[in-house]
């Protein structure tokens, strides 16, 4: 009985998300998302950037889990000063800016990710093909949800000078310019992740 119990702990250390093996994944996902966030290109108050790509990559390939370790060390290491967000900024006050909302809302887009891909969608994701089918349609699902917190977030943080923005031009600056882009980044996501998911040990 001890012998099981001892082996069950074993098994438990070595597949715990701070575990020596995924918490080496953990920090070099963060760092996938740090580097792609680094490739942007200017446009207005939110840049296209690859960072979204970047974190359903990473979700898709390691899981909700293990995935939301890594973005929580990606957003901690940007709050403390470290320039691992678009256009190589960091610090608190960009977490806290206008477009704070997208950032933050990865980790809900992670606890969603986790949910719809384990306890939703998990027993039809049994083959290379349904993975990639449904990872797309998760991850739209979790686009929504990132979309609508950035939005929000956006109305109520940003104030030119005629006033609170409105539904409108939260919209017009966080919405519409990205939505095919964002959705070709995502069908790009699930194809890579789905060839990188068999080679991450569970």
């Amino acid at each position: 009985m001890s012998d099981k119990n001892g082996n069950n702990k074993a098994f438990n250390r070595r597949n715990s998300v701070f575990g020596t093996y995924n918490l080496v994944l953990e920090a070099i996902c963060a760092a996938l998302i740090a580097i792609c966030s680094w490739i942007s290109i200017p446009f207005g108050q939110i840049p296209f950037t690859l960072q979204t790509m970047a974190v359903f990559i990473v979700l898709m390939t390691i899981g909700g889990k293990r995935g939301l370790v890594s973005i929580i060390c990606y957003l901690l290491l940007g709050a403390i000063g470290v320039p691992v967000f678009a256009g190589f900024k960091g610090g608190f006050a960009v977490l806290l800016g206008p477009t704070g909302g997208f950032l933050v809302g990865f980790i809900a887009v992670a606890l969603l990710y986790r949910l719809l891909s384990e306890k939703v969608f998990g027993r039809f994701m049994t083959s290379y093909g349904k993975r990639l089918v449904f990872n797309i349609v998760i991850a739209i699902i979790c686009e929504i949800v990132m979309y609508a917190i950035g939005v929000v977030w956006f109305m109520a943080v940003y104030t030119p000078d005629t006033g609170r923005a409105g539904l409108t031009l939260a919209l017009t600056v966080c919405c519409f310019p990205y939505l095919i882009p964002d959705l070709i980044k995502l069908v790009l996501a699930s194809l890579i992740s789905s060839k990188g998911y068999s080679l991450v040990r569970r």
